[in-house]
């Protein structure tokens, strides 16, 4: 069985992670680390940033330093987690893809390629709700879900 695991470096998704390759492991299961990053947010707190710095002349250099910082970090979460799937024996591969996370995600869930996706409950924001991607794509990918708390 093939498993989408989707991480946004929240603990909540790194939890979902570490339930994916439990389950992998019982199952003979290939795991696939999914994340997305999006532009949109880098553009939005490098603005923040400018705002409160009030040097809005500097939001592009804001941007591009927050952008690597954000691939940066995905990358050493995805890592991580790549050496604990090895070290669980695991099968496992990393896909960082850039774009919009709900329709990437949709497209890759929907893709007929995973028997089973799983993600975190909350996102990187940490609200007590569920989290708000979850509540917009839970109920339109296609194979079964597993949202773990």
């Amino acid at each position: 069985m093939r498993i989408l695991v989707l991480v946004d470096g929240s603990k909540w998704s790194q939890k979902a992670a570490l339930h994916a390759i439990a389950i992998a492991k019982r199952r003979g299961g290939k795991l696939i680390l999914f994340s997305v990053l999006d532009r949109r947010e880098a553009k939005a707190l490098a603005f923040n940033m400018g705002m409160l710095s009030q040097d809005l002349t500097n939001v592009q250099k804001f941007e591009e330093e927050i952008w690597r910082e954000m691939k940066k970090s995905i990358r050493d979460i995805m890592t991580n987690l790549l050496e604990l799937c090895h070290q669980e024996g695991v099968n496992c591969s990393i896909r960082i893809v850039e774009g919009s996370a709900k329709d990437t995600i949709l497209e890759e869930a929907n893709s007929g390629k995973y028997g089973l996706v799983v993600m975190g409950a909350y996102g990187r924001s940490g609200k007590t709700r569920i989290g708000s991607l979850l509540e917009e794509v839970v109920g339109l990918i296609e194979p079964p879900v597993m949202v773990v708390r």
